[in-house]
């Protein structure tokens, strides 16, 4: 199982930008998928999620507002459209995918190998 981000970059203060997440492999089956993202020097903090039953999504306090989740079921492909970015949203952006159906952020999670997102001032 593979989750491949893609999306990040740079960008200026009040820019926008939009992540991608897709997963493959035959074997793959997951009960949502979301982000984290982890800054230097920072712990890990969570994003954004959205679980495939019912739909469901959720977001961390500091990104309420000015990001959203959206997915693409069929495709196993999960979307983070980041508006409004400021210079405290730089970090490593992270997929993953809960495996375990306990929530997302789990060490038995997939996890993708991270896209850059650098908001500058």
């Amino acid at each position: 199982v593979q989750l491949q981000a893609s999306g990040g970059g740079l960008v200026q203060a009040g820019g926008s930008l939009r992540l991608s997440c897709a997963a493959s492999g035959r074997t793959f089956s997951s009960y949502g998928m979301g982000w984290f993202r982890q800054a230097p020097g920072k712990d890990r903090e969570y994003v954004a999620g959205v679980r495939w039953s019912g739909g469901d999504t959720s977001y961390g306090d500091s990104v309420k507002g000015r990001f959203t989740i959206s997915s693409d079921n069929a495709k196993n492909t999960v979307y983070l459209q980041m508006k409004d970015l400021k210079p405290e949203d730089t970090a490593v952006y992270y997929c993953v995918a809960d495996r375990t159906g306990t929530g997302l952020g789990n060490p038995d999670d997939y996890w993708g190998q991270g896209t850059q997102v650098t908001v500058s001032s």
